[in-house]
């Protein structure tokens, strides 16, 4: 119950953030993607059934908010999180270079699917415009802001996979 909590209010501060400060302190009119740094993180950290649960909730909030479709973001959020789960096992606390990389390919991928669900079935196909003024830029300000967050998101497993560990110790004894 405590991890859900403590996912719960990560999940609403990184919205908040993402949709207010970061949406002021946006760079050639793009804000970073927290929640996609959220999604990715936990896929990889804890697995493929959490991933996808984290992925699912963060995308239907993005629907609730700013969505012209209820469930496409909750759906591509779904996939991104249980495709970085399959990582896991790759998964190195240590190492930033996967998370990067996962996250930084989860970013591109995600925008190339919303581009081509929200744009090119509507006939515009203005893809390199897209690319070099939204993808790519969020892409760089996604990846500084990765930096930063990844290591919090971190700790803060860390944290709870030892209470989880002390607990069911206390449980078994």
């Amino acid at each position: 119950m405590r991890r859900k909590i403590i996912l719960f209010v990560i999940i609403t501060v990184c919205f908040l953030l993402q949709s207010t400060v970061f949406q002021t302190l946006s760079l050639a009119n793009v804000a970073p993607n927290l929640l996609i740094i959220v999604v990715s993180a936990f896929g990889f950290m804890r697995g493929k059934k959490e991933g996808l649960w984290i992925g699912f909730f963060c995308g239907l909030i993005i629907d609730i908010f700013f969505g012209f479709y209820l469930g496409v973001y909750a759906l591509l959020y779904m996939y991104v999180g249980y495709i970085n789960g399959m990582f896991q096992k790759s998964f190195y606390p240590d190492d930033i270079k996967l998370p990067m990389l996962l996250i930084g390919s989860s970013d591109i991928v995600c925008n190339i699917v919303i581009y081509c669900l929200m744009f090119l079935l509507r006939g515009r196909f203005q893809f390199w415009y897209y690319l070099s003024s939204v993808i790519l830029p969020e892409f760089v300000y996604t990846m500084v802001i990765t930096i930063f967050l990844y290591f919090i998101l971190l700790k803060i497993n860390q944290k709870l996979e030892e209470h989880e560990k002390r607990r069911a110790i206390k449980f078994e004894l």
